[in-house]
């Protein structure tokens, strides 16, 4: 199929950007008319929705107990096998904190976030007799900064980089944004680029090869999400290809939360409920940090939704269209575990302001 003329009108390198980046003109010509048609949030869940009760949530064994001490014991025997490969999601700037790349915000003196990731690692190998490789699913805005920043840390842990999807801002009318010097602009499409992006990039299958078969994923700025062989081993021993972290949800929570959507458990996101579903009336909510079967993620084959959002661009209102990690579970069918939020066990510890990073200098998030 040949490809739409406005794309064939683009600079030679700029296409060939994009196309290394998982870029598809069809789909962007598709973007293009529902912008011109004024759709906006057109992606509500159709369909009975109802809760998840809480009961048929399973919480993390309590520490010390018989249950503990045999999950404990199947997730450090897949770390000590090789098993485990640990992905972290780090294509976002910390705008709110100076608009630096987030894998590279200091978290105390000479100790970076990325930093914080190697050194738990590192722990684990000394432990278990096997480190886990780290990989960064990097974007555009920080590749690479990132690049640059593991090329002296690579001797002491298996660090590698792979980039997620990109495509090209436009207008609200429809057409291709262009920016103050007349250039298109490039952006992420999210984090729901993972399996894609990481198969593009040969770790996955080469990981499948040297027998691995979990993957863990958090986001770079979730300190709280670190690898846990108590968490793992329930993964592990509900034999599932997906397992979503789940915490208690609180008032002012943002994105995305478990539902049965015809009796289907998934995670959707707060936009996409109708009008008659409160999502704020959900326990619980998505940490984003999830543990997935490689070969499960290798051979997902899944139509994703691409949900519009408006940016803000140079004072300018640009459109976007992003997919999100949450909507892997309509392609596998996921466990989920309620996971502590508070106290020193604490699982979800995000850092998106300036006063979290504060918090946890203080070492109450630590």
């Amino acid at each position: 199929m040949s490809s739409p003329p406005w794309f064939e009108a683009l600079d030679e390198t700029l296409r060939s950007a994009l196309i290394a980046r998982g870029f598809s003109p069809t789909r962007c010509a598709s973007w293009m008319d529902a912008a011109r048609a004024g759709r906006t949030r057109d992606e509500k869940l159709a369909g009975r929705i109802e809760p998840v009760p809480l009961d048929a949530i399973p919480a993390c064994a309590t520490i010390d107990s018989s249950e503990a001490k045999r999950l404990e014991a199947l997730g450090e025997k897949a770390l000590r096998q090789g098993e485990v490969a640990v992905c972290v999601l780090a294509g976002g700037m910390a705008t709110r904190m100076g608009g630096v790349v987030k894998a590279l915000v200091e978290v105390a003196p000479n100790k970076t976030l990325l930093d914080w990731r190697i050194d738990e690692l590192k722990a684990i190998g000394t432990r278990a007799g096997h480190t886990p490789p780290l990989w960064l699913m990097t974007s555009l805005a920080t590749d690479a900064r990132l690049q640059a920043a593991i090329r002296d840390r690579r001797s002491t842990v298996d660090v590698a980089t792979f980039e997620q999807d990109a495509a090209l801002r436009l207008t609200p009318e429809g057409h291709i944004w262009l920016d103050q010097q007349g250039a298109p602009s490039i952006y992420a499409t999210g984090h729901g680029d993972l399996a894609s992006a990481l198969t593009r990039s040969g770790l996955l299958d080469d990981f499948i090869q040297r027998g691995g078969r979990s993957i863990w994923i958090s986001n770079i700025d979730n300190v709280g999400a670190t690898v846990d062989a108590l968490v793992l081993g329930h993964h592990i021993d509900a034999a599932k290809a997906l397992t979503v972290e789940l915490v208690d949800a609180r008032a002012g929570d943002r994105g995305g939360r478990p539902v049965l959507l015809d009796k289907r458990p998934v995670i959707a996101e707060d936009f996409r409920f109708p009008e008659d579903v409160d999502p704020s009336s959900l326990p619980t909510f998505n940490t984003n940090t999830f543990l997935v079967d490689a070969r499960a993620l290798a051979t997902l084959d899944m139509s994703w939704t691409y949900f519009r959002v408006e940016k803000s661009v140079e004072n300018t209102t640009v459109v976007q269209f992003e997919r999100l990690m949450g909507e892997m579970t309509f392609g596998l069918e996921p466990a989920f575990l309620r996971v502590s939020r508070d106290g020193p066990e604490s699982r979800f510890c995000p850092l998106k302001t300036q006063a979290d990073l504060d918090r946890l200098r203080e070492a109450t998030c630590a």
